[in-house]
Order: C-alpha cells, then structure tokens, then sequence
C-alpha cells in the first residue's frame, strides 16, 4: 500500500531536489524516498561492533551528559504524571 506524505520544503530547497533528481533520471518522489533509504541504511552501517566502540561511546557519553540518571522508581513516576497530564489535555 502507498501512502501519501506532504513535505515542506522551501523554494531553493525544491529547485536543488528537483534538478538532483533529473540529473539521476528520476522523479522527485523516487529521489526523495532513495535519499531517505541512503540516510537508514548509513545509520545502519554505524551500528557498532567492536568492543573499543563501545567504551568510547559510553566514555563520550560520560563527559557530554551530566549529573545521575534517575532510579526505576522515578522513572515510572514521572511517566505516570506524564500520562497524566496527557489525558487532561485531551
């Protein structure tokens, strides 16, 4: 089944798209799906392997991210509150 997906795009962006898809022969939605399944299948690629990516990531996150990741318990409670305030707005 395909379904219909509106994208905002300005107008320089749509001339670039536009004249990158015909010089690859394609029409605008099939470049624009093709450059989607590129940007996937790269993040894919990233996923990591090796023991030394895994320490670096988590030694990366250690220095970007500061103070303690909350309890179990905290987390439930502030997803219960959460939910909460959703179902009030709705």
């Amino acid at each position: 089944m395909s379904i219909r997906v509106q994208v905002i795009l300005d107008e320089e962006e749509l001339s670039k798209f536009k004249a990158e898809a015909s010089r690859e022969s394609k029409s605008l939605s099939a470049w624009l799906r093709d450059a989607g399944r590129s940007v996937l299948a790269q993040k894919r690629a990233k996923q990591m392997a090796e023991p030394e990516e895994l320490r670096l990531f988590f030694e990366q996150r250690q220095t970007r991210e500061k103070g303690m990741e909350p309890e179990w318990d905290e987390h439930k409670k502030l997803i219960a509150e959460g939910m909460k305030g959703a179902e009030r707005q709705s």
